[in-house]
């Protein structure tokens, strides 16, 4: 069954996890002196969506996380499930302390690894998650599950290398971008929650300005548009109408491809967070 907070709009909820999510409206959350929006929904002709969403308060801090089952539907709704309340159980358990956010989100992750290991089916998870303190972001990945934070006028902050051959040949410049999204190994990745070998990514600590637009999304969006056309569409405006027409473009590619586009139908999931105010800290 379809898991959600059972008091997503309470300011006093620290955690919230959404699994199997589908529902076309756009869940909202008020976090980390900012606002926070998700859409997900299962692939076209999919009975479940074996992607997953967190958003995690600890005190004026948060963490936002997305994570993509794999390895067949049941085990992958299965890896998912089990990933993000290993994560979620590990925030909660935590002492109250924004300072440790990071390092209890690396714990959660390494407790993740364990509990889809543990499932024995052989599924994996990728998972793309961003920790909000003191109007900072430090994006935390594994597999190709991307977090993005962009400008308002389109400047890249930060954004994650996939750890996939793909995404690796495309950072060493082996390989266009645009012919990743056609290439045939896309779908493979080398790093996730699952794997005895897993590799937990730091990315950098980057200030986020009021206008600022950070970005998490499973490979259901980031296989079907390119990084431009997400720039585009995510560094202005309304949160709600840009995650809107990423999942309708996204969709649209999913289900009536055309020559030029790239179209690979996937489960889609994405959460946008944008800073509104600056919390005076005691």
């Amino acid at each position: 069954m379809p898991t959600a907070p059972t008091t997503p709009d309470d300011p006093t909820s620290p955690a919230g996890l959404w699994l199997e999510h589908d529902d076309p409206a756009v869940v909202s959350l008020e976090l980390a002196d900012g606002r926070a929006v998700l859409c997900s929904r299962p692939g076209p002709g999919k009975a479940a969506n074996e992607d997953g969403a967190a958003m995690l308060r600890r005190g004026a801090g948060a963490v936002l996380a997305v994570a993509d089952g794999m390895g067949g539907q049941s085990s992958g709704v299965s890896a998912t499930r089990v990933a993000l309340e290993a994560i979620a159980a590990r925030m909660n358990a935590a002492e109250d302390d924004e300072a440790r956010l990071r390092s209890d989100l690396v714990d959660g992750i390494e407790d993740a690894n364990r509990a889809v290991l543990g499932l024995g089916v052989g599924a994996g998870v990728t998972l793309a998650a961003v920790v909000l303190r003191d109007g900072l972001a430090r994006t935390v990945h594994v597999g190709d599950s991307m977090a993005l934070h962009v400008g308002q006028r389109g400047r890249v902050k930060a954004l994650t290398i996939p750890h996939s051959p793909t995404g690796y040949a495309v950072e060493a410049g082996l390989l266009e971008a645009e012919d990743a999204l056609h290439h045939e190994e896309l779908h493979v990745v080398s790093n996730y929650l699952g794997f005895e070998g897993l590799r937990i990514e730091l990315g950098p600590t980057t200030p986020v300005a009021a206008r600022d637009t950070l970005l998490l999304c499973s490979d259901g969006l980031s296989d079907n548009l390119r990084l431009e056309e997400i720039i585009e569409l995510v560094r202005k405006g309304p949160l709600e109408l840009a995650a809107r027409r990423l999942m309708d473009l996204a969709s649209a590619r999913m289900n009536t491809p055309e020559d030029g586009h790239p179209s690979k139908p996937d489960d889609l999931t994405l959460l946008l967070y944008r800073r509104s105010s600056v919390r005076a800290r005691k």
